[in-house]
């Protein structure tokens, strides 16, 4: 069988993705490869279908339990011979899948690092005929990244005692330095190196100054989201959980997740996400890693990610089909110090301190960014995006700039001559002239910089100190009360060797309930109440499936795959299978319940 047959009687899809047939071939060949493709994309066919091609066990070493648990039930619904060895198992089941595999009756074996390393694993992959070793999440071994596990330093080890074994590392995102790790760290600095376009045309990035974030979010739920999925991420265990109940409270099904919570609170919170429609879940960075869930219709952030690379992989677990969704966040101030004090607090020597601290300024000044989000996000990559989008909130909403050198050089100079250890509140107190008792207590009331800003009001001067403090103009102090205090960057500015050109802040006003339509919605429009109507039967019917299979209503089928079939009414077997998304397997497993349901609608 070729790549191309297997893709279309196995998963049901006439056509690879750019680069899958490449990355197919290439491991088909017995050659190594490295390959960066942004999340849903298609990553997992490119080692899933030479694992099914070649001869042996393909072993592909993922970092959870949930994730390896989706891809085994999935590649199952399809005919595929796949398992997985992990906790969850009993030792009865561990071992007859360590016979299956012993004996190649496995195509795809899935495990976490930790017992890759084990040697009783060891001993295994030395009896068993093995098609190919694929790291997933192979940012993971980086710790430039954002998702560092120290096991996976040690997975070249025991691939280097199979040489004649092709290997594959894969991630949806990863700078020049984290690149550079994955390659050095797994032994791949031979491989070939496949890297698609960071590009989520589909995704429209909104980012809004804080004001009061639960109702913000509560209204951006109601505009555009109500009853969909989405994942909305907070800094605090203790925030997600007040999150969680108050969205229920405003009658929002939503539920926490953090590493608090008990392992079987988490993994019941998951599979209500994973398997129920409408769920939002609010969650620290401890949820996310490999959700396969196809139809997360939003990310939102309540709090400022760690960084470029946790944004832009956080924000790629929306959309994953390939519909419009959007990457909606809110900042303040606040959050900036807060950061600000984050890196300046953190351990490791110098170099690691400078390199989190490039990757903090780049966050903000995405945030702070008059440029289209697309074209920033995509500049941090390395990868140009020469128009502006259409699709974020700087493209829809254009924000105009102001010369703020002088304002800049007042706000600096104020930090300077108070002692440098203030924070925003006292500081604007004093340029508004605001003879508060502590000012006078101070003395501050008799600086040359009190009273001087009269021009701005409270809120403008605030956004002039998060500007300041976002561009690396003014450091964040590292007492116990966080403040102000100069950094080398601050004398250009208060010389007047430099020009600060500063955004006007747009406040929370009402948005379109519509965002642009992008070239990447290709999903079948469903053409009247019929279709509609049609649509919604089949997904009763895929529910009731997946229920009775115990798996998520994706596995069974995605929405564009239910979508086509009410527009395309499919009347026997070999018209559905025609249908994108529908294999051989899952067509003679239910096909014929869809079509009953096809052939009994009236608009059929």
């Amino acid at each position: 069988m070729t790549s191309q047959t297997v893709l279309r009687k196995v998963f049901g899809y006439d056509g690879f993705r750019p680069h899958q047939m490449e990355i197919v071939e290439h491991l088909n060949g017995g050659r190594d490869a490295f390959v960066l493709m942004p999340t849903g994309s298609g990553k997992s066919i490119c080692y899933q279908i030479p694992a099914i091609m070649r001869p042996g066990v393909g072993v592909v070493i993922s970092p959870l339990i949930a994730l390896m648990h989706d891809q085994v039930a999935a590649l199952r619904q399809n005919g595929v011979r796949a398992a997985y060895l992990n906790s969850s198992l009993t030792a009865e089941a561990a071992a007859q899948v360590v016979r299956q595999a012993g004996d190649g009756q496995v195509d795809l074996l899935y495990v976490a690092p930790e017992r890759l390393l084990m040697e009783g694993f060891q001993a295994l992959l030395a009896r068993m005929p093995l098609a190919l070793f694929a790291i997933d999440e192979a940012h993971c071994v980086s710790q430039w990244g954002h998702d560092f596990r120290p096991e996976y330093l040690r997975i070249a080890e025991v691939t280097a005692r199979h040489p004649e074994v092709p290997r594959i590392a894969l991630t949806a995102t990863a700078d020049v330095q984290t690149r550079k790790d994955i390659l050095g760290k797994l032994d791949l600095t031979r491989a070939a190196s496949f890297i698609s376009s960071f590009d989520r045309p589909n995704i429209h990035y909104r980012i809004q100054l804080k004001d009061n974030a639960r109702r913000q979010l509560l209204s951006f739920l109601h505009r555009r989201h109500a009853g969909h999925a989405g994942i909305c991420y907070v800094r605090t265990r203790k925030r997600a959980d007040e999150t969680a109940a108050w969205l229920r409270d405003q009658a929002i099904s939503a539920l926490p997740y953090h590493a608090g919570l008990d392992a079987q609170t988490r993994m019941a919170h998951q599979q209500r996400f994973q398997r129920e429609d409408g769920v939002v879940v609010v969650a620290t960075v401890a949820f996310g890693m490999g959700i396969d869930k196809p139809d997360v219709r939003f990310v939102a952030h309540l709090d400022l990610p760690a960084s470029m690379e946790a944004y832009y992989q956080e924000t790629g677990r929306a959309g994953r089909d390939g519909e419009a969704a959007d990457a909606w966040m809110v900042y303040t101030l606040a959050d900036v110090v807060a950061m600000r004090r984050l890196q300046e607090g953190s351990e490791g020597d110098a170099a690691y301190k400078q390199i989190q601290g490039r990757k903090l300024e780049a966050l903000l000044g995405f945030c702070e960014t008059t440029r289209c989000r697309r074209q920033a996000l995509l500049d941090y990559f390395g990868e140009a995006y020469p128009d502006r989008c259409g699709n974020c909130d700087n493209c829809t909403h254009p924000t105009q700039t102001w010369d703020g050198t002088v304002a800049a050089q007042k706000a600096l100079s104020c930090v300077y001559r108070t002692g440098q250890r203030f924070g925003a509140g006292h500081l604007i107190d004093v340029l508004l002239g605001n003879a508060t008792e502590r000012i006078r207590r101070l003395g501050h009331d008799r600086l040359k910089t009190f009273g001087v800003g009269t021009e701005l009001d409270a809120r403008q001067w605030r956004s002039v100190y998060r500007q300041l403090t976002a561009a690396g103009r003014l450091a964040v102090t590292d007492t116990a009360i966080a403040g102000f205090r100069l950094c080398p960057a601050s004398w250009p500015v208060l010389k007047g060797d430099v020009q600060v050109q500063l955004r006007k802040d747009l406040h929370p006003q009402k948005q379109p309930t519509q965002t642009k339509k992008t070239a990447a919605q290709t999903a079948l429009p469903l053409a009247d109440e019929g279709d509609q109507a049609l649509f919604e039967r089949l997904r009763k019917v895929r529910l009731k499936i997946a229920k009775a299979d115990s798996v998520p209503p994706y596995v069974v089928f995605h929405d564009k795959t239910l979508r086509e079939m009410a527009v395309r009414k499919p009347a026997d077997r070999s018209r559905l299978l025609m249908i994108n998304g529908v294999g051989e397997r899952k067509a003679e497993q239910y096909g014929e319940r869809f079509l009953e349901a096809i052939r009994s609608h009236p608009s059929s």
